[in-house]
């Protein structure tokens, strides 16, 4: 049953559409909006001004659901972006996508026309509902001024339940305009559904007791962690296990920060790109799966996991689990439940387990040191123009343990999802894994800045991902989100030459940019601008644009031109990377 504020803090009476919806929102404790107004939506911007709400006008309405992804992912809460009829509400489309793969719970609001003149040509009207629908886990049109409350809790309710994603609500134009006499009654909102979880669901007691049964058995488990344990805020349960039985856990780019990276039991990255971690997972003799969909970047296209090795599958989505990968054990539940109910079954064996493997877990820090010592040439590196893989050492040092990475998509997210390490458990580290679309640095990093304005944010992009939305730079420094862009300046579309590179033996095409410089792009908007062509300088800036965070800060990083350079090679396997990338 729903649940509201008392009478006092709720509305009454006559008040257009427009005016419901932001009592709602209002209700809810609802954060920063994003999105850019139009005519059918006008009521509804009005009254989030006049009620103190927050709307922060974005330049790209696709950039609004960004910001507004990255706000979820920081807060668990829904982010919130709107679109106006046709052009606004077709932005959205890449955004509520990502969302929807990613499991990132958002409400969405697109204006739509007024439903007297539907279909009969008016002005940027299109069939916007049939387009928007597959982009979202559910679209809800609202045909009466009076059902807007009751519409708005189902909003938030099927954005935070069971695997969270968008929710989109179409607002024909004379239905935000009309008005309806409320009762303070109609104003409720069940506060669990204000973040994600909403509900929590236990797996089954008989499989959790089989699963115990298989883990303590197990010689050389790994847990491979995915996104679902940000999602329900399961870190500390996953420590928990992980330390009590010794088992190593290695993570998707979007499990990154399941457990701390520095941590003992961190094997880092598993799938395409990887340290040691798919050793581990060739050698394991048991896999707890957890919040993870096993799609084709950790499989290296469905290749990397073990036949005959069982998996345990602990998974919220029940139709998830055995889709790319046979489950011995199927644990349908939310993943801190899982994991603190497997935690408790494996209690009795826990010393025990914690005896056998501590050879295995000497070994592990053992792997991990020789990688490092391998690698350090890379990332101590001079040269220039300069390797990413100083890049991210430089971040490593001096990214504090409470701030954000956010990376964009291409090998912005690859580089740092294999070199980058968070110092604690958390959602420490953004990556827009569920449609993996470039252009989303900048905005998700002000989403992120926006929901956390006492930590540092950090967004690495590419120079490609970065002219594609470097207006949102205006957005930044008017909204006050005081982030640091770094740009990974090779004057090209990196991921797609690097591919060209390893695949046509040097033949380039539509993959080289215009050398730019950044840095007096983002001193003329405002900003803070700062080139980077030796890597003795990186630290410098970096902390800068950490330390200094009056104004956004634009770190334009002038990175190598090799395209044999420009994806991560620290892996010794670069021909099973080159196969992976290329096209089946």
């Amino acid at each position: 049953m729903a649940v509201a504020p008392s009478l006092a803090n709720r509305p009454s009476g006559r008040m257009s559409g427009g005016r419901a919806m932001a009592e709602m929102l209002r209700l809810a404790g609802a954060g920063p909006m994003f999105g850019m107004g139009g005519f059918q939506l006008l009521p509804f911007y009005d009254a989030v001004g006049q009620l103190g709400l927050r709307h922060c006008l974005i330049n790209d309405e696709r950039c609004g659901a960004f910001a507004a992804d990255a706000y979820a992912r920081v807060t668990n809460r829904p982010g919130l972006c709107d679109g106006t009829l046709g052009p606004g509400a077709t932005n959205l489309v890449t955004g509520l996508v990502e969302a929807l793969n990613a499991g990132t719970p958002m409400v969405a609001f697109a204006g739509d026309t007024h439903r007297a003149h539907s279909w009969k040509n008016m002005t940027q009207e299109c069939r916007q509902t049939e387009i928007l629908r597959p982009a979202v886990k559910e679209l809800i049109r609202i045909e009466l001024v009076s059902r807007i409350p009751e519409l708005l809790r189902r909003a938030f309710a099927i954005a935070t339940s069971g695997r969270p994603g968008p929710l989109l609500l179409d607002v024909p134009e004379d239905v935000c305009h009309g008005e309806h006499e409320f009762a303070a009654e109609d104003f409720a909102i069940d506060p669990q559904t204000l973040a994600a979880p909403a509900r929590r669901i236990r797996p089954d007691a008989d499989e959790v007791a089989r699963a115990a049964s298989l883990l303590a058995g197990a010689k050389r488990p790994l847990i491979l962690a995915g996104g679902g344990v940000h999602l329900s805020g399961a870190s500390a349960a996953l420590a928990q296990l992980a330390e009590t039985l010794s088992i190593p856990v290695a993570h998707t780019m979007s499990g990154k920060g399941a457990i701390a990276c520095t941590s003992p039991l961190s094997a880092g990255l598993f799938g395409r790109y990887s340290r040691i971690a798919n050793d581990l997972v060739v050698a394991a003799d048991c896999l707890l799966v957890v919040g993870c969909k096993l799609g084709e970047i950790p499989t290296k296209r469905y290749a990397l996991l073990p036949k005959g090795v069982p998996v345990i599958h602990l998974e919220i989505l029940a139709e998830e689990i055995g889709r790319c990968h046979p489950a011995d054990i199927a644990l349908w539940g939310d993943a801190r439940a899982g994991l603190e109910d497997l935690a408790s079954a494996c209690a009795a064996d826990a010393a025990r387990c914690k005896a056998a493997r501590a050879e295995g877990l000497a070994e592990l820090g053992a792997r991990m040191r020789r990688w490092r010592d391998e690698a350090r040439p890379r990332l101590a590196s001079s040269e220039q123009p300069i390797n990413m893989a100083r890049l991210c050492h430089e971040l490593n040092r001096l990214m504090p343990a409470d701030s954000i990475l956010v990376a964009d998509g291409g090998f912005a997210a690859h580089w740092t999802g294999l070199l980058y390490d968070t110092k604690a458990a958390g959602r420490h580290f953004i990556a827009d894994r569920g449609l993996a679309s470039i252009g989303y640095g900048l905005p998700g990093g002000m989403g992120a800045a926006l929901a956390a304005p006492e930590k540092p944010v950090v967004a690495v992009t590419g120079d490609g991902g970065f002219n594609m939305v470097l207006g949102e730079l205006e957005t930044a420094r008017r909204a006050g989100a005081n982030l640091t862009v770094v740009v990974v300046n090779n004057a090209a579309s990196g991921y797609v030459k690097a591919l060209q590179h390893a695949m046509f033996a040097g033949r380039y095409q539509s993959s080289d940019l215009v050398e730019m410089n950044y840095a007096d792009i983002a001193k003329a908007m405002g900003c803070r601008g700062i080139r980077v062509e030796d890597p003795e300088a990186l630290a410098g800036a970096l902390a800068t644009g950490i330390g200094e965070r009056d104004r956004p800060t634009v770190i334009d990083v002038v990175v190598t031109r090799d395209p044999a350079k420009m994806l991560p090679a620290i892996d010794s396997r670069t021909a099973e990377i080159k196969q992976g990338d290329r096209i089946a």
